[in-house]
């Protein structure tokens, strides 16, 4: 995960945190957010997402899930939190009913329950945290 791989082991007193990782204890301050945000905001526009598009989002409660949200709705678009915990036929359930084009996550089931519906974009997180592609 991108963002886990970047953040800084120290954060100064004065930044304020927006979030930490309840797993790796990792925190991701205002800052921080703000620069992934506008990276995976180029990244979004790159691939075609536009005002009004609903873009399902299945990751992990987490900085991922944060950046995601933020760059998405930053973006015009409509985010759709799916769970990351949903089983695979919930999973594939859900996808197929949102109707949506667009989908980021990095889970194998989710990946697998896009190819069953009009999903046509599927982005990692990795994709959104690249500077240029």
């Amino acid at each position: 995960m991108y963002v886990r791989d970047a953040l800084p082991t120290v954060v100064s007193m004065d930044e304020r945190i927006v979030i930490v990782d309840s797993g790796t204890g990792l925190k991701l301050t205002e800052e921080q957010l703000d620069e992934r945000s506008a990276i995976a905001i180029v990244q979004l526009r790159r691939r075609g997402v536009r005002s009004g598009d609903t873009v399902l989002i299945c990751l992990p409660v987490g900085p991922d899930l944060l950046v995601a949200t933020d760059a998405v709705i930053a973006a015009g678009g409509v985010a759709w939190p799916v769970s990351a915990d949903l089983d695979a036929d919930a999973l594939r359930e859900r996808i197929r009913d949102s109707g949506a084009r667009v989908l980021i996550s990095d889970l194998p089931r989710a990946l697998e329950a896009a190819e069953e519906s009009r999903v046509r974009i599927v982005m990692s997180v990795a994709d959104l945290c690249a500077l240029s592609t």
